[in-house]
């Protein structure tokens, strides 16, 4: 095993295992074919703390705090979804939740929040993750509550900011830092290949919930198109821009799921005869321009690289989240990574974005990856909506 990281988190507090993460099936958001169309995100959720304390054998009553990412939390994920699914589920009321917003990092934020409660010695034992129905609380449901509640942007903020949306930010990026729309559509058609050959492989099923939709037991994700080619995505009109270079297939998908880690000191995990399947060596979360907006992976990358003493060459896998094609196309210009270690089994272009909930599903999914492979160090890291980055190591200990 490689020389294990001893950086300033690792220094100031306890060590903080991963002894579980799972995430359910990705399902598509339509109202007629999507898998969760009938489905509460409250169940969703249930799903994945049913599937986390099934697995681990823990006793529900030792969880000390529930830490839930979602980024709508209006109609169905309104008022503490992290807790209504934990009561849903049937487990011990005196266990506590919340529910928070940091965009897309809205899951991540949440694993590294609860790393972080679990270091400083608040707690032992806590359960982070997240979930975003997008398909029966849409992306413009903010919109619509300002309607009737007010703008979020008043004109006094946007005096300072003329803000844009994400597909803009993306085409922006891809501006600045001179990428093609033929790169960003190999990109795509990387992600779909890269997702299909990993859903033949069975590669994600350790990572999945087993859950009847449509009544079939899904260990696959509905949004992947296998056979997805350049020829294909040349022929898909722009979105953000008429002259722009940003279209569907380089875009990540609205889509449905949830995802959960169980987190502990390495004592509670011994304790409750829990499997150490790696620990949080550090995280970060990171502020940038918030109209171009989606450039958060790279300095969350340096900053975690630099403050452990690493290089990018010392990462074994990335998972960097795929929002828009350009987005990861910088951030490889930028880092210069080995392409072979980054989003080995697709990414959000293929398997969709379900915003509040993708976070926590990086985390499944780059662990598993890492067990497969008997690697050491993985980086997750996602650009956030409003000008945000997060970022989390992950390091295999013996």
């Amino acid at each position: 095993m490689a020389r294990r990281v001893s950086g300033p988190f690792i220094e100031a507090g306890r060590e903080v295992v991963i002894a579980e993460a799972v995430r359910t099936p990705i399902g598509r958001s339509h109202p007629e074919k999507g898998w969760f169309r009938d489905t509460h995100p409250n169940a969703m959720l249930a799903a994945c703390y049913q599937d986390l304390i099934a697995r681990s054998g823990l006793d529900p009553a030792v969880v000390e705090d529930l830490l839930i990412g979602c980024t709508a939390p209006f109609g169905e994920q309104s008022r503490n979804i992290g807790r209504n699914a934990w009561l849903q589920a049937g487990y011990p009321p005196e266990v506590p939740a919340t529910t928070l917003d940091r965009r897309c990092g809205s899951a991540q934020t949440s694993v590294n929040f609860a790393a972080a409660l679990v270091s400083s010695g608040v707690h032992d034992v806590v359960i982070a993750g997240g979930v975003e129905h997008m398909g029966h609380v849409p992306m413009n449901s903010p919109a619509k509550i300002s309607e009737l509640y007010g703008e979020p942007w008043p004109a006094e903020l946007r005096a300072q900011y003329d803000f844009v949306t994400q597909g803009e930010s993306a085409e922006l990026i891809a501006d600045r830092w001179n990428i093609s729309r033929t790169e960003m559509d190999e990109f795509a058609v990387r992600s779909h290949a890269l997702a299909t050959a990993a859903i033949e492989a069975g590669r994600f099923a350790d990572e999945m919930v087993r859950m009847e939709l449509d009544g079939e037991i899904r260990l696959s994700d509905q949004t992947v198109r296998p056979g997805t080619s350049l020829e294909t995505l040349g022929k898909l009109k722009t979105v953000f821009r008429e002259d722009g270079r940003v279209t569907a297939g380089s875009s990540s998908p609205i889509c449905d799921s949830a995802a959960a880690v169980l987190l502990c000191t390495r004592e509670a995990a011994e304790r409750h005869g829990l499997r150490i399947r790696a620990r949080i060596a550090d995280q970060t979360t990171v502020g940038v321009d918030p109209i171009i907006m989606l450039t958060g992976p790279i300095p969350a990358t340096r900053k975690l690289l630099d403050r452990n003493r690493l290089t990018v060459n010392d990462i074994d896998l990335f998972e960097v989240n795929e929002a828009f094609s350009s987005v990861v196309l910088a951030w490889q210009q930028e880092l210069k990574p080995d392409e072979d270690r980054v989003n080995v089994n697709g990414g959000a272009i293929a398997l969709g974005h379900a915003v509040g909930a993708t976070g926590s599903r990086l985390i499944a999914t780059i662990l598993s990856e890492m067990e497969r492979r008997d690697s050491h160090l993985g980086l997750v890291t996602m650009c956030c909506g409003g000008g945000l980055g997060t970022g989390t190591l992950i390091e295999r200990v013996d």
